[in-house]
């Protein structure tokens, strides 16, 4: 089957289901594939991990399409994210549009870090929520990204989906981005969308920033989950989905990112460029020397199943 077809059933499974609060959902014939008939699908159960409520998820805007989902995280495991990623903050770095490498740059000045896959139980059930929720597997996303903006930094507007031809062999485009906020922030720190079409409708709320004003803009509220696709249902980009991070003006922002893209992410890092010894994070060579190549292993070396981001730095590479 077509790829941009699969995207367009798998979105709309997440729109047309009736009812996703069984513990279970059977897909007859999945794809057509024999193997998989009577196949199913388990969603996380319990009194801490509530399978995914439909009737806690608006839309926002369709040019976009974004939606809300209200207290998506539990302030529990917003503070949990945040205890995790609180004394392994880096400066954030954005992704060259020539080369594909992370470069520093004024338009970012946040700093931020990736946890690892299914860390622990907390990243994990999260992890399985959000495949839930956006009907797209677990190995299609990357780690999950924590952020923290101080007063005054911001994010410009910016596409999440790719100009160079690196990224995109990682698993293609990022189709979809849940940002998810681990605070509230007194003032400033808004998600905008300045080409939405919602822009001019909006009511400007007096306590939105200035920069919140110059499109749709979104106020993060601690557990709320922010989704938006970066594609259309053809899998061509979208580009109102242009979105920036305001400046914080009072308080801070921690929030939480995911990023899935269009085919296996994790397939795709098993792949090792160059034989393997490379470094795929300008950063790499600063956090190998703070030891980090023995605290993170997973992350900077990699194990048998993916290949680490910093390998070369790290020293692991075979003549």
């Amino acid at each position: 089957m077509d790829s941009r077809v699969f995207l367009s059933l798998s979105l709309c499974f997440l729109f047309l289901l009736p009812d996703l609060s069984h513990s279970a959902i059977r897909f007859p014939r999945w794809l057509g594939d024999k193997k998989t008939q009577g196949s199913v699908i388990r969603l996380p159960t319990g009194p801490s991990n509530s399978p995914v409520d439909p009737t806690r998820v608006t839309q926002l805007s369709w040019r976009p399409r974004a939606f809300i989902y209200r207290k998506f995280l539990t302030d529990e495991e917003c503070d949990h994210l945040i205890i995790l990623a609180k004394d392994k903050l880096e400066k954030s770095m954005v992704a060259d549009n020539e080369s594909g490498k992370s470069i520093a740059s004024e338009v970012r000045t946040s700093s931020g870090m990736f946890l690892r896959k299914a860390q622990d139980e907390v990243v994990a059930r999260i992890e399985d929520r959000l495949a839930a929720w956006t009907f797209l597997p677990i190995e299609n996303g990357e780690s999950i990204q924590i952020l923290h903006y101080e007063h005054g930094q911001k994010y410009e507007p910016h596409y999440d989906y790719f100009h160079d031809k690196e990224n995109q062999e990682l698993g293609g485009h990022r189709v979809v981005t849940v940002l998810m906020y681990l605070s509230d922030v007194e003032k400033g720190g808004e998600t905008v969308f300045p080409d939405s079409e919602g822009k001019e409708t909006q009511p400007k709320d007096v306590n939105l920033s200035d920069c919140a004003k110059k499109g749709y803009s979104v106020k993060p509220e601690k557990g709320d989950a922010l989704l938006f696709y970066s594609l259309h249902t053809d899998a061509t980009p979208d580009p109102m989905s242009l979105h920036g991070s305001c400046p914080v003006i009072e308080g801070e922002k921690w929030s939480a990112t995911k990023w899935i893209h269009v085919r296996s992410f994790e397939k795709a890092l098993k792949k090792p460029a160059t034989g393997g010894c490379v470094d795929q994070n300008a950063n790499c060579g600063r956090w190998a020397a703070a030891g980090e190549c023995e605290k993170n292993p997973v992350y900077m070396v990699g194990t048998e199943d993916a290949t680490g981001f910093c390998r070369k730095s790290c020293k692991v590479c075979s003549s």
